[in-house]
């Protein structure tokens, strides 16, 4: 999933944070709406990026 995609499905559930989970059903991380937000006004932003680039990543917090 991308990182606009998963905005969406934020915006229209109305809640803070996904949890993202394997194809297992097993939870891998967990992702803040703040942390979107703030990666989609970054310079290094794309609308390539998905959820997994972010979480393991270059784009992976610090």
């Amino acid at each position: 999933m991308t990182v606009e995609v998963a905005l969406a499905v934020m915006a229209a559930a109305r809640v803070e944070h996904l949890t993202l989970c394997d194809r297992d059903d097993q939870s891998t991380g967990r992702i803040t709406l703040a942390r979107l937000v703030v990666l989609r006004e970054s310079a290094t932003y794309t609308d390539r990026i998905r959820l997994r680039d972010v979480l393991d990543g270059p784009f992976a917090a610090a």
